[in-house]
Formats: C-alpha cells, sequence, structure tokens
C-alpha cells in the first residue's frame, strides 16, 4: 500500500508525499426443546432491520509486515514471541467484533512460507532468505481460522526492495538470477510489469501459497506501476519498443499489462479454488470528471494515468470479487470528498457481482500533521453511518492494526459503539449454495453458562456456524434473525458435531437458541430448531411513570399535560422535536443483567409524533427504536427484549431529534425480566 512503508521509510518521503499529499491537498436447567422452526433466508427480505446491527458487514484491518509496521514488531523475535503478538492481533480483532484480517505475507518479491519461488522476508529475522523455524503463514491462518476470521493473504505483485542494490538481495532471489527483470526507480526495486516472463512469474510465486495454503482471498493493494516520482517517469521504454506492438501509446500498453495481471490471476485462483476470493485495494480516485465524464467530481491523482490502474474496468469485467478503494480523505474535502467517493464507488459496482469495501483512513484519525477533521473523534464513525445510506457498501477494512490498537481521540472506539455493537456474518459470495440446517442437540446451563451442541446437517458442505440466542420463550419469526441483533457469534465447522458456550447468559433470564450453518463462501442455511433454557431467578416487572420521585428526569423544555384521558397516571410530559439532544429519561434499579421485555404507554392523537424516538440502554449500546405516538395508545405497546445490565440507571428515553412534526410524549414505561 502506499502508506504502509512510505511513512516509515526516509528514502521514501517522495512517494509517501505524491501518495498521500500531492494526490490531493491536505486539509443448571435441562433444556427442553421448543416447536422446531425452519426460518428460510429468504423470509426475512421484508423484515425491518436496524442499520446499527446489520446481518452481514465485513470488518477487518490491515496487518503490514513491511519495515514491521504492525507484524512482528521487529525483526529477529523468537517464532514464540512472534506467534504471540500474532495472536494479540487476532485477540484485537475480535474483541472490536472484526471478521477478517488482511496479513502482508509477500511484501517485497519475499515470503512469509517456505516459498519454492522466493526466499524468507527479511522482516522476519532480519536477513532475507534466513528460515524464521516455522511456517509463518501456516499458523497465521490456522490461528485466524480457529477463531472464524477470514485470512485474507496480501501480496505485493510488483515490488523487489525498498533500495537499489541488487547484491543486497538474497543470492537465490529471482532478481538476481534475471536482472533483466528488475527497475530501479525513485530509490527502490520493482520488477518489470511489461515484461510477459515477470507477469507470469509473479503469478505463480502468489499461486503458490493459494494452492498449499487454506487462505480465503488474495489481496492486492494499490501498487501496480510505482507512483510517479522525481528525475522523469518510469524507464521502460525499451521494453515497450519490445513488446508494444499494437498499442498506440504507452500509457494504454501498461494499463493492459496490469489488466492482463488481475484477469489472469483471477481464471487461475478460479481454475485452482474457486471459493478464494481476489480483492484489491486500489488508490482512492479512478479518474476526475474533469478528466473523464465517467470518474468521480475530484481534482486528485488518478490512478488510471499515473499507476496505470483501471480499476473500473476491473470492476465492471467482473475480474475482482471485491474492491476495497483506500479512500482516505474526511466527509467534505474539497478536493476528494469522501461523500463523493463512496458515491462514485456505489454506482460503478451497481450491475456487477463485485463487492464493494472501503478502506479506511484509521492511521489519521487523531494523528498529529492531519486535517482538523481527522482531529473530531466522530469523522471515522461518520464515514459508516454514510455507508449505511449506500447499500452496495458491504464493509471497511482499516489501516492499520496499530492504529486500531492505538485508538486516539476514541475513534475506533466510537466506530465499535455505533457500528460493532454486534457480531456480523461476512457478506455472501457468488457461486456456492447454503448448507442443510444442523441439529441443535442440546441447550444446558451450567457454571459457566450454557453450553450448546449441534449436528451438521445432512447434506451441503459446510464451513461454519452461526449462533444466536433470542431472549424469552415462544415461537420464532424469521425476522428475529434479519439482522445481527440476536447473533451471538461464529465458530469454525470441524466434524460432524460442534459446540459453542454461552458466557454471557444471565443465570434469571430465559432464551430460545438456533443454529445456522455457512458453506465457505458464508450461504446460510435455515435455522436450526430452537432450544430453550429457562431462567432460574423470579419475575421483576416495574412500572416507571413521569411522576414516578427519582424515576424520571426532564428538562424544562418538556411541558407537562393531562388533557388525554388515555394517559397512564395523572399525567404526561410533551415536548415539541428538535436537533438537539435533550431527551426524557426512564431510571430503574434492575436486579440482575439478563433479558428483559421493554413496554411504553402514551396517550395516542394524530397531531403527534409519527416517528417518536426511543432510546433503550442495553447492556451493548443504545438501541433506537421509532414509534408511532399517533396511533396505539392507551394501552402498553413493546419495543422490543433487550439485553439490560444490573443496577441503577437511566433505561428508557424519549428523544426530541427527530424530523418529522408533532409533539413526542413521555408517559409510562414497563420492564419485565424474562
Amino acid at each position: 500500500m502506499r502508506r504502509d512503508y512510505g511513512r516509515y521509510l526516509s528514502g521514501l518521503a517522495l512517494v509517501a508525499a505524491l501518495a498521500l499529499g500531492a494526490a490531493v491537498p491536505t486539509g443448571a436447567p435441562a433444556s427442553r426443546p421448543a416447536t422446531p422452526e425452519t426460518v428460510p433466508v429468504a423470509a426475512q427480505a421484508a423484515c425491518v432491520t436496524d442499520p446499527a446491527t446489520p446481518k452481514r458487514q465485513l470488518r477487518g484491518m490491515w496487518i503490514a509486515s513491511v519495515a514491521n509496521i504492525d507484524w512482528p514488531s521487529r525483526t529477529g523475535l523468537t517464532p514464540s514471541a512472534q506467534q504471540a503478538e500474532y495472536r494479540g492481533w487476532l485477540d484485537l480483532a475480535q474483541q472490536r467484533r472484526m471478521n477478517a484480517v488482511v496479513v502482508q505475507v509477500r511484501p517485497a518479491a519475499d515470503a512469509f512460507w517456505p516459498s519454492t519461488y522466493e526466499p524468507w522476508s527479511q522482516w522476519l529475522t532480519g536477513t532475507q532468505g534466513t528460515n524464521p523455524g516455522y511456517d509463518p503463514l501456516a499458523f497465521m491462518v490456522a490461528e485466524a481460522h480457529a477463531r472464524n476470521l477470514e485470512f485474507h493473504a496480501w501480496f505485493n505483485p510488483y515490488r523487489v526492495a525498498t533500495h537499489t542494490d541488487l547484491t543486497k538481495l538474497a543470492a537465490s532471489h529471482p532478481a538476481r538470477k534475471n536482472p533483466g527483470w528488475a527497475v530501479a526507480y525513485n530509490g527502490q526495486l520493482y520488477y518489470n510489469p511489461g515484461i510477459p516472463a515477470v507477469r507470469a512469474f509473479v503469478q505463480d510465486a502468489m499461486m503458490d501459497a493459494v494452492r498449499r495454503y487454506d487462505i480465503d482471498a488474495v489481496h492486492w493493494d494499490d501498487y501496480f506501476y510505482p507512483y510517479p516520482g522525481s528525475g522523469g517517469g518510469f524507464p521502460d521504454q525499451a521494453t515497450y519498443a519490445q513488446y508494444g506492438a499494437g498499442f498506440s501509446t504507452i500509457g494504454d500498453w501498461r494499463r493492459n499489462n496490469v489488466n492482463l495481471l488481475v484477469r489472469e490471476m483471477r481464471d487461475k485462483i478460479r481454475a485452482a479454488k474457486p471459493w478464494v476470493k481476489l480483492g484489491v485495494s486500489p488508490f482512492g480516485i479512478w479518474r476526475n470528471a474533469g478528466t473523464d465524464p465517467l470518474g468521480s467530481r475530484t481534482t486528485g491523482l488518478q490512478s488510471y494515468d499515473a499507476i496505470y490502474a483501471d480499476t473500473r474496468r476491473w470492476v465492471r469485467q467482473g475480474w475482482v470479487d471485491y474492491i476495497a478503494p483506500q479512500i482516505y480523505w474526511h466527509i467534505g474535502h474539497p478536493a476528494a470528498d469522501y461523500a463523493e467517493l463512496v458515491r462514485w464507488w456505489s454506482e460503478t459496482v451497481t450491475g456487477t457481482d463485485v463487492q464493494l469495501l472501503v478502506g479506511q483512513a484509521t492511521y489519521r484519525a487523531g494523528a498529529s500533521g492531519q486535517d482538523a477533521a481527522w482531529q473530531d473523534p466522530a469523522e471515522l464513525t461518520d464515514h459508516l453511518t454514510l455507508n449505511r445510506s449506500h447499500p452496495r457498501i458491504v464493509g471497511d477494512i482499516h489501516f492499520s492494526a496499530k492504529d486500531v490498537r492505538a485508538d486516539r481521540i476514541g475513534a475506533v472506539s466510537r466506530v465499535a459503539t455505533d457500528h460493532y455493537r454486534r457480531p456480523a456474518l461476512a457478506p455472501a459470495g457468488v457461486g456456492g449454495a447454503a448448507p442443510a440446517a444442523p441439529n441443535l442437540t442440546s441447550a444446558v446451563r451450567g457454571s459457566g453458562g450454557v453450553t450448546l451442541t449441534w449436528q451438521r446437517g445432512a447434506t451441503g458442505s459446510t464451513a461454519a456456524y452461526a449462533v444466536y440466542r433470542l431472549p424469552g420463550d415462544g415461537a420464532v419469526d424469521a425476522c428475529d434473525l434479519a439482522d445481527a441483533r440476536h447473533l451471538l457469534g461464529t465458530v469454525r465447522a470441524s466434524g460432524t458435531t460442534g459446540t459453542f458456550t454461552d458466557a454471557t447468559a444471565a443465570a434469571g433470564s430465559t432464551y430460545r437458541y438456533l443454529v445456522t450453518a455457512l458453506d465457505r463462501l458464508h450461504h446460510e442455511s435455515p435455522a436450526s430448531n430452537a432450544r430453550v433454557v429457562t431462567g432460574s431467578g423470579g419475575t421483576f416487572s416495574v412500572i416507571v411513570d413521569n411522576a414516578t420521585a427519582g424515576g424520571f428526569t426532564a428538562a424544562t423544555t418538556w411541558g407537562t399535560s393531562s388533557y388525554l384521558p388515555a394517559r397512564y397516571g395523572a399525567n404526561y410530559r410533551f415536548a415539541s422535536p428538535q436537533a438537539v439532544s435533550d431527551p426524557a429519561w426512564f431510571s430503574a434499579t434492575l436486579p440482575a443483567a439478563g433479558s428483559y421485555r421493554v413496554e411504553v404507554w402514551y396517550p395516542a392523537d394524530p397531531g403527534y409524533n409519527s416517528a417518536t424516538p426511543y432510546l433503550v440502554t442495553t447492556a451493548s449500546g443504545t438501541v433506537t427504536v421509532r414509534v408511532d405516538q399517533r396511533t396505539g395508545g392507551g394501552q402498553w405497546r413493546v419495543l422490543g427484549t433487550y439485553d439490560l445490565a444490573a443496577g441503577t440507571r437511566q433505561v428508557v428515553g424519549v428523544s426530541r431529534w427527530t424530523s418529522t412534526q408533532g409533539y413526542v410524549v413521555a408517559d409510562a414505561v414497563r420492564i419485565t425480566r424474562l
């Protein structure tokens, strides 16, 4: 990636400036079976879902190895130390409810596995060609899959070295054996993309990993032809003269060289392992509309012209499975507005099977020297909120792991709270088929939680399972599984049986559990039969009225009325809608963490608000439920069932922040433990 090492090696300062600056200006009881439920995934299409808890969303982070940016933290670590560090990165991904890691395994014509084509990477031991004492790629894939994280193997196709001295390379390095393949440019060595033998070699070098390891995707960043540097253009004129017949310009020939790399690699991957995806994370701008009417309304560096990456064509031709443009600018940037670029890329993938992810500049959030916008803890989370208005965007990848861990100004925590509150399944790919539903054989409460066991379905290829927990007893509706509100997590399949322990189950709560099966491309089966585990506590229910002493708080902006007879108690509170943070709150003391049903009471009126926002402070974050207070009043209305924490606190709020007209009303709530 243009930002993976340029910021760390002084000799690459110009490349970093071009890529990040010149491109655009800176600115206990046994379980009992419930009624069997089969919940077809297709039945969920008409369900109303919560955009804050999407069922499918790829969430990843780049783990860069070049220059020891992320992992290993330095060269020469013992195998056990390297492995401990890597497990720490996977622990971080799980803590942030991510489901993928993108790990750099071929940073510079070298390898993080015992390659038959290229030497061991210097970033492991400090010396290129030195065996680290174990197989890092085999270890990394196994550890990721043990946590059911997708493993995207990140390769750089053409970079040979971050210097220009061939003699510094390992004696067995292909560039030393074939010196005519290498080009020195802007202080670095590159394989020449215009030589057909080079293109075939780098594909074979990468396919060695595809064939030998259980990776989920081949991932490339934005390095194809190098970014423009000082001292003239890339010196391949002689290669153009030799191989460029039929192309009127060297630019068209270079683009064709990269197109061939992409298309041929796609074909080789599909022939070997059809389930392995090819994904590319290009520079965020293809072309500007001022140059090409098909381009974006931007004025930055154009990857089509500067690095000869015709990314739009790769998408439109279906040569890649996903595209993850590096949209590293803030919302409203004068030359490269994030909002404009997500619009443009969303339109570009429309009509194709290519999945759209967004490369997020997490490294900029709260970092010194960045635009003022990046000092706002809300900038990064606002990106993902904006993404919701573009349904073709199916996830994000954060650069890089150390910045996710640093969490400067709390920006990553904001993203996790606002968007990664629940786990998520990865987006389903093209091809493959959903397996048969598993059979949930038992759900038993013990000292460590509720342990589930199941048997694999009779047909289909099962790669993983998704585990759901619904509060209370009763029938299961298809919409209960339409988003991730009830998704507990996923586990990798192994053998014909599976198990999962829900360590978060509250002792006093009753739950229904279900399991689905997923194939390698994440197609989901119908749900298993449901199993009910009953709670051990007694029934708890509390009503909080707007007049309950110590149980209700509201600012003086909230009026009091007893006009409507369908009120609860003597009166109720009301306020005009306005874009301000001014909620009225109902507080309660809950005896234990667990599952609770939340109900509300209000006197309905045709002039009241049609989308009154109720706020429920659940154990995993605040949930907003909008209620039409024009109808259904004078009775208890169920907002939903939620996992709530124990203690005394504000549980339900009524917000004024709504764009619809009419008073919002706060009258009473009832909270019942299930």
